[in-house]
């Protein structure tokens, strides 16, 4: 699992010893400010932690034929979309060419299945008074330089399945939440905040929706996708569950009986999607898969986690290289150097 110790890879990492606890499982990090050993720690030898970056092909050749590895589940990527519009290149580098190169290593080493982890943003946004909702075939129009990257992985995808025959699963999901995500992301940034009664960031279109999906739903859904997937396809993964900044910011307050005053209006941030909404028929007819989270308790749930692991996300908080309040002035980063992961 590249990035296997980030939010989802991580969650992944953890889900696929507990259900398959025969399995040899890599998790391939280049353990940069996102990537966290300690969301692996308590695993022990179930996992082994390789420190390593996806676009140095040597080092992720020699993982992959030391570990004899035959699949790749490809999380690994940029992914704040803040950041991207302060430091495109590292999008494109990691997101495509790290995603080149490990389709380039997976397809010498003639592994049974690479799986490639990507997110709805790659069709641009929905307007917010339709029920439109994006499909598989829908045209990619990625709007930022994080949407566009992503985008640009997708295809590279794509063309090593058509290419070269490389045994290719995609899978597109929308926004996940749940425990370990970094607290530069909004559920945890708002519940970190609240807990020490700091002021909530919200951008000032605080109507703008996401579809919001439990990380542990996602994980069950990659596993149907390799264990029952058809070769070539890509499966969206949602829940259909739309949730606003003002409804998370809220929902959040409420649950730790914090007072609204907490929320704080700042500037959008350069090409601020409006809405994201995936059409999951494919996964839900082929692959029998359903989300089994609800948001409400599912939300509930991730910030009473947050509460109680201030020990996990404290030592966090200051290794965020973006100030999402800063916007106003031109976004500035805290941590320009910060390497790839």
């Amino acid at each position: 699992m590249t990035g296997g110790a980030g939010f989802i890879g991580s969650n992944f990492v953890r889900y696929w010893v507990e259900h398959h606890p025969g399995d040899h499982v890599v998790a391939y990090d280049a353990l940069t400010y996102a990537g966290n050993p300690a969301n692996l720690a308590d695993l022990g030898e179930r996992a082994v932690l390789v420190e390593g970056d996806i676009c140095d092909a040597d080092a992720a050749r020699q993982t992959v034929d030391e570990h004899r590895i035959d699949t790749v589940v490809h999380f690994a990527a940029e992914s704040h979309n803040s950041l991207a519009v302060l430091d495109p290149t590292r999008f494109f580098h990691t997101n495509v060419v790290g995603t080149q190169t490990m389709l380039e290593v997976a397809r010498h080493a003639e592994v049974a299945r690479f799986h490639h982890i990507s997110t709805c943003e790659v069709y641009g946004d929905l307007p917010l008074d339709t029920e439109e909702a994006f499909t598989e075939q829908h045209p990619y129009r990625p709007r930022t330089p994080y949407n566009a990257s992503k985008a640009g992985a997708d295809h590279a995808v794509r063309a090593y399945s058509e290419t070269f025959g490389l045994p290719v699963t995609i899978t597109n999901c929308a926004n996940n939440y749940g425990p370990y995500q970094f607290p530069e992301k909004v559920i945890p940034l708002f519940t970190a905040n609240a807990l020490d009664d700091r002021p909530l960031p919200l951008y000032a279109s605080t109507e703008n929706r996401r579809e919001w999906l439990h990380v542990v739903d996602h994980c069950r859904a990659i596993e149907a996708v390799l264990e029952r997937g058809r070769l070539g396809e890509t499966y969206h993964v949602g829940s259909g569950v739309e949730a606003s900044i003002a409804d998370i910011a809220d929902a959040v307050l409420d649950t730790l009986g914090k007072p609204s005053s907490l929320k704080t209006i700042v500037p959008d941030r350069p090409g601020h999607d409006r809405r994201y909404l995936l059409d999951c028929t494919k996964i839900r007819t082929e692959l029998g898969w359903e989300p089994t989270v609800e948001f409400a308790p599912g939300l509930a749930a991730t910030v009473a986690w947050y509460a109680a692991h201030r020990d996990w996300w404290e030592p966090l908080r200051d290794r965020a290289p973006v100030v999402e309040t800063a916007w106003s002035a031109g976004a500035r980063t805290r941590a320009a150097g910060v390497e790839r992961s």
